[in-house]
Parts: C-alpha cells; sequence; structure tokens
C-alpha cells in the first residue's frame, strides 16, 4: 500500500505539470482592426486631396460629409454621401475665380482617384 501512495501524488505532480504547461502554450490574439469604411475612406482621401493640390482645408466634417477650403480666390468644397450599397458619393464643387487655376478641380478630382486606387 505504500508503494501505491508514493506513486499516485508523483503522477498527480505530473498531471497538473502537463496541463499548466499546455495552458501556458495557449495565446490569445486580439482581432484584427476592422478596415475603415468606404465612407470614412472616401472622406479621408478627399481630404487629402484637396491638401496635395494645394487647398487650405478650412472645414472637415466627418459628420456631415464636408471638406472645404481655400487656394487663392478659388473656394473648393466636397460633400461625401453614403449610398445604399455602401459606397460613397463624391461631389466637387467650386467657386471664385476659376480662371486662377483653371485644372485645379480636375487635379483634385485625379488625386482622389489615385487615392482610392482607381
Amino acid at each position: 500500500m505504500t508503494a501505491t501512495t508514493s506513486i499516485l501524488p508523483r503522477a498527480a505532480r505530473v498531471l497538473t505539470l502537463s496541463v499548466a504547461l499546455l495552458l501556458s502554450a495557449c495565446v490569445a490574439y486580439a482581432p484584427p482592426p476592422a478596415p475603415p469604411s468606404t465612407y470614412d475612406r472616401s472622406f479621408n482621401a478627399v481630404a487629402a486631396a484637396m491638401t496635395e493640390q494645394g487647398v487650405r482645408v478650412t472645414e472637415s466634417n466627418a459628420a456631415t460629409g464636408v471638406v472645404s477650403g481655400t487656394r487663392g480666390n478659388i473656394t473648393v468644397t466636397a460633400n461625401v454621401s453614403p449610398r445604399a450599397d455602401g459606397s460613397a458619393q463624391i461631389e466637387f464643387r467650386t467657386k471664385g475665380n476659376i480662371a486662377e487655376d483653371p485644372g485645379l478641380i480636375n487635379r483634385i478630382s485625379d488625386s482622389y482617384n489615385a487615392r482610392m486606387g482607381r
């Protein structure tokens, strides 16, 4: 009976150590962050495209979807609107002395498209 009682505690220690080692090998990783929504990506690309083309952004409101700014005597406004299919609609408008830089709106649009991978 003495031999059985000395084996049992040793087996319990080995089992406990084995379980502890197995549990220490388990790692729980946090899920990767969700990619930005199409709306957020579009809104950020609009603001960046305007800045890239020399427009000083004076308003950037993601809640309303409006980004506006100036370059010289030209005011540029972009409206970003979510669509039902999950995409976003972008509308650029200019006002002021467009003759100062007639290609500005096209360059902003091109910069936006490049940022969106188009």
